[in-house]
């Protein structure tokens, strides 16, 4: 799932428009409830080096979500899951779009994201 096909998600299912809050960071996208404001995804695109373990300098596309933190450990075992890139390591995990991740695999996460945070 690329990052178009993620935000098309979002709006089809949540409602929820893309905001773009960083003048500095024009490409970063967050999305959070209306009722409460509080994020549940963040798409970001990031030198690879940020978060791939031997990445370079290419932008690769990833979104931070919100999962139980008992689940951390074992969703950072699977490809393309990455310790939170700017958030709590202990509650946010990065995931890659467009990278070893399934489509249904990362909607199940946005979702539990969503619920996590209502």
């Amino acid at each position: 799932m690329n990052r178009n096909e993620l935000i098309e998600y979002i709006q089809n299912n949540y409602g929820v428009d893309p905001e773009y809050p960083w003048v500095r960071a024009p490409t970063f996208a967050t999305f959070k409830h209306g009722n409460n404001a509080k994020w549940f995804a963040v798409i970001m695109d990031i030198a690879a080096k940020k978060v791939v373990e031997g990445g370079g300098e290419e932008k690769i596309d990833i979104v931070n979500v919100k999962v139980p933190p008992e689940l951390v450990g074992s969703l950072r075992l699977q490809k393309g899951i990455y310790p939170a890139y700017h958030m709590n390591k202990e509650h946010w995990v990065t995931v890659q779009l467009g990278a070893e991740v399934s489509a249904a695999e990362l909607i199940a996460l946005v979702d539990e994201s969503y619920r996590l945070t209502v």
